[in-house]
């Protein structure tokens, strides 16, 4: 089978240009046949459309679903291969006909994009993250209480029931059980808590695979709370120009909005009831994603309720009325309207956790600016590259679940 990175550095040269992406001929090969005499040595090995398909969506990760759009141009030249993945029940066609991943391919990716970024061995990080309250929950203890109105009966503590009953009737058969005899398990409070991440898809995340790697971190933490926080409500909202939520599917096809104007200096209003055909969409609106989180959070009834922003650029766009206000370079008053808005979400009771990526020192600015947002919200801000973003935000939405509401 061919090098996976030989195919992968060809990828990467093919897909410079928005537009032009060309899936790499190395890897649609990967089900070519060699054939030789057999000599009895041999171990024979059948193929498996796993490793192709994990190739697949690496690239997915990082070009969005133009890799798709390129899979469907090729695919009578490469029709052994898409089978493969076909089979396997990793790839499907909808009712256009187009290649779509299927929820079994989308529920790969999630767990893979978790065993990478989060070492499940570590059971003290892992699991789920109980707190310092007691109450009803999953997480049963050797101790044990009175039964108290609304416990469980669930946890019914048999041995130390009878125990009472026994005591207080002295002895005998047969044992009559009354509500003061019954003794229930102690347990853990377990939060539930309702998060909203808040993904940057402006122009420049597509640089130093910024983008795949939050993604990933998206798709991950997905996979965390389908496996170990069922009760949990999760959003994933894209900011550029506008403000969207994505769902699975639409997060994992995705791609930051290229770059379509090159002026030095910006500063365009665009009315949202009758907008032009040509809006840039590239800017970074920090306060729409965060007005579009605390709407969202408000209909939860989750006892936390937090917001991680993940972004790679101070605000660029922000709302003004039924208007979109473009400004470039990032200008005070624009900063001023997303703080407000994020005090407007601590005031809901809202944790903010934001992450600033940065490559070099031209990100002083963004540094500021997350340092501000955690000053009025009384959240945290933390910078870092994009490769040692998975575990902070993961510890991060673990710190967050902890938390008991606390209206300001």
């Amino acid at each position: 089978m061919p090098d996976f990175a030989r195919g992968y550095n060809c990828l990467k040269a093919a897909a410079r240009q928005p537009g032009q992406f060309r899936f790499p001929s190395e890897v649609l090969r990967m089900s070519s046949y060699e054939y030789s005499k057999w000599d009895g040595s041999q171990e024979f090995t059948p193929q498996s459309a796993d490793p192709l398909f994990d190739q697949l969506s690496q690239f997915l990760l990082d070009y969005g679903d133009e890799v798709l759009r390129s899979l469907e141009d090729r695919e009578e030249q490469n029709q052994d291969v898409i089978d493969l993945m076909v089979k396997a029940g990793y790839l499907e066609k909808d009712e256009k006909g187009q290649f779509q991943v299927t929820p079994k391919g989308m529920r790969r990716v999630e767990n893979k994009a978790l065993e990478a970024l989060f070492d499940v061995s570590r059971k003290d990080k892992m699991g789920r993250h109980e707190t310092e309250f007691r109450g009803a929950g999953q997480t049963m203890h050797d101790e044990h209480k009175p039964y108290e109105y609304g416990d469980p009966v669930a946890n019914l503590h048999l041995q130390e029931t009878l125990r009472n009953a026994l005591h207080r009737q002295g002895g005998g058969s047969p044992v009559r059980i009354t509500e003061d005899d019954l003794v229930v398990y102690d347990t853990e409070y377990q939060t539930s808590c309702a998060t909203v991440v808040l993904l940057d898809m402006s122009g420049s995340m597509s640089r130093f695979g910024k983008y795949g790697m939050a993604k990933k971190v998206a798709l991950a933490l997905q996979s965390l709370v389908r496996s170990k926080y069922q009760g949990d409500f999760l959003q994933v909202v894209g900011f550029y120009t506008y403000a969207t939520p994505l769902s699975e599917r639409e997060l994992f096809y995705s791609a930051p909005k290229p770059v379509s104007i090159y002026d030095s200096r910006v500063n365009l209003r665009v009315n949202l009831d009758s907008p032009p055909k040509f809006v840039p969409e590239h800017f970074t609106n920090i306060q729409a994603g965060l007005q579009f989180a605390r709407r969202a959070l408000r209909r939860q009834p989750a006892a936390n309720k937090q917001i991680i922003t993940i972004t790679d650029g101070e605000p660029t766009a922000h709302v003004e009325g039924r208007d979109i206000v473009l400004i470039y370079p990032p200008a005070e008053k624009t900063a001023r309207i997303t703080l407000g808005e994020a005090k407007r979400c601590a005031n809901d009771g809202i944790h903010l956790s934001s992450f600033a990526l940065i490559e070099d020192y031209f990100y002083l600015g963004l540094v500021n600016f997350v340092e501000q947002m955690a000053s009025v919200s009384g959240g945290i801000a933390a910078y870092c590259n994009a490769d040692d973003l998975g575990n902070m935000v993961i510890d991060s939405f673990a710190q967050g679940r902890k938390r008991r509401r606390t209206m300001r």
